[in-house]
């Protein structure tokens, strides 16, 4: 299966998140592949977007975000959902992509904390090198065959302005998308 290279994660988040849609997240473990087609994206763009937790700035907690693109940055939303995400852009940018959905077989991955679950992700994960691990990286797929429908980002009211940016992006139809749009804007829009 071929792989994204690291200029392919050395992109805007808006790019990153709408070409992974259709790509392979694969994770290798004892019991073999784990597979989710990626099938909704959130783009995440840097300190400047008050939905990203760049703007807290880097820590320890937060190193990952701030690394190389194409690196796995892994968190814990309300104390018990994982999220996983890969770096974009440049490193110390703290651009990320979400993966909000995947199609899984055998199990469900519409929505971050399931994405995670079905794809037995860790937080120890974090840092991995999505480019380079045999593990853990992602594969190029086939291209969408829904439509790809661009809308304001889930769960982020908080962020003022910044919430309403054309920043989700999903394959329309797929059991995989985690919720219905608070507002579509349309194919096109965005990336």
């Amino acid at each position: 299966m071929e792989r994204f290279d690291r200029s392919f994660f050395a992109r805007d988040a808006r790019r990153v998140a709408r070409g992974l849609l259709g790509a392979r997240l694969v994770h290798t473990t004892a019991d073999g592949d784990l597979v989710g087609i990626v099938v909704e994206t959130e783009a995440y763009r840097g300190p400047d977007d008050r939905a990203c937790h760049a703007r807290f700035g880097r820590t320890e907690a937060r190193k990952h975000l701030f690394a190389r693109p194409g690196t796995a940055y892994l968190f814990r939303v309300y104390g018990m959902h994982l999220c996983f995400n890969v770096t974009c852009l440049a490193e110390g940018a703290g651009h990320a992509v979400l993966i909000r959905g995947v199609e899984v077989s055998g199990g469900r991955g519409s929505g971050p904390g399931l994405v995670t679950r079905a794809l037995r992700l860790e937080a120890e994960h974090g840092g991995t090198d999505l480019v380079s691990d045999e593990a853990l990286h992602f594969g190029r797929g086939k291209r969408p065959e829904g439509r790809v429908v661009v809308t304001p980002r889930v769960g982020v009211a908080y962020a003022g302005e910044d919430a309403d940016a054309p920043l989700r992006f999903f394959v329309e139809g797929s059991p995989g998308v985690s919720r219905p749009p608070r507002a579509s804007l349309g194919r096109g829009r965005g990336a």
